[in-house]
């Protein structure tokens, strides 16, 4: 068999790909190793699929720390707006939620995977499953076809590696890729994970005493050894077994990891602010108004009215203060230390979970051997890239998604116009 463009992975930029290569005249082969496609889809934004981010344009990339800036032309073929009317126009209504995240009314991931398949399917794209790909071919300096594990070799004029990263490897996303893209003379920079849980080996993390609580609407803030603030983030907070997770947790994981590696440090200092509205005085006003109006009541029970009652004993303990002193016995200082802990409860960080627990994968193929205009390689023709196989990360909330199916359109319509360009290739043997 012949094909103009084959796709090597099935998921969101991958399903993108062949769409868009098919939209624009491709005869198109998309294949994936799994025995379905779109398993990671399936499985995004807690299986309702958060399709894109309706933020505009520099808002969002600013959400892709990871390289966003490398976007901004596969942006201006596919944009986020592009995006959430090619779902609608699938007949995928969407709905947008809080910081711009858009989902399916349906809240389903399912329905966005079918979605696509049916709209491939209708275009004429070939896709097998369960058909795992051995390596890309080149010769002359251009791609020629793909070998399968099974030993079969199918030429084309375009090969698109969206074979992912290294996370979520049940998904199928295992790092084949960057094998496939070395062999074309790339260089895959380091792999690390991001958007994963934070490890700490505190004592109040070893002891489980916080396991399972949630702050809402607090800030993380992670600093370097030198004390200078290297980035602060505003959201939820979760603490569990081995340290911290949800969403800010997850954002500061990259900064956790960069700053590990550039001063050669065993741990990383992060502080929570509990009370992001309120200064540390007024903070100390506020407790202190509430143990005047129950003089007589321990201010371990005081706080409760305003503190996670699991918290209560850690603050007091930190702050010198005992937990049945009462307000005629309040020290100024050790209070003054208490307000000053809610503005900045510090936890030492050790480190993240593996790459293959992460959302992400941070690190991929080097940006400067790709045409951000094109996603085709700068070091082989007909070679493109798409998805988290490239050096591209950004934050949980639609913007790797969105990463995703950009990347996809861009390098599916590359695809197809070169194709066109070296003289296309029915898909008969």
């Amino acid at each position: 068999m012949k094909y103009d463009v084959i796709v090597i992975g099935g998921g969101p930029s991958g399903l993108m790909a062949a769409i868009a290569a098919a939209i624009h005249g491709a005869s198109v082969l998309l294949l994936d190793k799994g025995d379905r496609l779109g398993r990671k889809l399936a499985i995004s934004g807690g299986g309702r699929c958060n399709v894109t981010n309706n933020k505009e344009l520099d808002e969002l990339i600013r959400n892709i720390p990871g390289n966003g800036r490398f976007l901004y032309s596969a942006l201006a073929n596919f944009s986020n707006k592009d995006i959430a009317d090619f779902f609608e126009k699938l007949g995928i209504r969407l709905k947008e939620e809080d910081r711009g995240r858009m989902f399916p009314v349906s809240d389903k991931a399912k329905t966005v995977v079918e979605a696509l398949i049916r709209k491939a399917k209708s275009l004429g794209v070939v896709m097998k499953v369960n058909a795992p790909v051995k390596r890309v071919l080149y010769e002359n300096g251009a791609v020629a076809g793909v070998e399968l594990a099974s030993g079969e070799r199918i030429d084309c004029r375009a090969a698109i590696a969206a074979s992912g990263g290294k996370s979520v490897p049940h998904t199928g996303s295992t790092g084949d890729g960057y094998k496939w893209a070395e062999e074309a003379g790339h260089t895959i920079t380091e792999l690390f994970p991001t958007e994963v849980p934070l490890v700490s080996k505190d004592a109040f993390i070893q002891s489980k005493e916080l396991q399972g609580l949630s702050l809402r609407n607090i800030e993380v803030t992670v600093w370097n050894p030198g004390g200078k603030r290297a980035v602060r983030h505003e959201g939820d907070l979760l603490f569990t077994h081995f340290g911290l997770s949800g969403p800010t947790a997850l954002r500061c994981s990259q900064f956790v990891h960069q700053i590990k590696k550039k001063f050669g440090v065993p741990g990383v200092k992060i502080t929570i602010d509990l009370f992001p509205g309120e200064t540390a005085e007024e903070l100390f006003d506020r407790a202190l108004a509430l143990a005047a109006n129950e003089p007589k009541k321990a201010v371990k029970n005081v706080l409760k009215a305003m503190l996670p009652e699991r918290m209560i004993p850690i603050l007091l303990k930190k702050s010198g203060i005992g937990g049945e002193t009462t307000f005629a016995n309040i020290a100024k200082q050790p209070w003054h230390a208490m307000a000053s802990l809610l503005k900045a409860f510090p936890a030492q960080i050790s480190g993240t979970l593996s790459i293959e627990e992460a959302f992400v994968t941070g690190g991929g193929v080097h940006l400067k051997e790709v045409d951000p205009k094109t996603m085709q390689s700068n070091l082989m023709e007909g070679l493109f890239f798409c998805g988290e196989i490239l050096d591209i990360h950004g934050y949980t909330g639609g913007y790797n998604i969105t990463a995703a199916f950009t990347t996809g359109y861009t390098a599916g319509m590359s695809a197809a116009k070169l194709g066109a360009e070296r003289g296309s290739l029915s898909g008969s043997s």
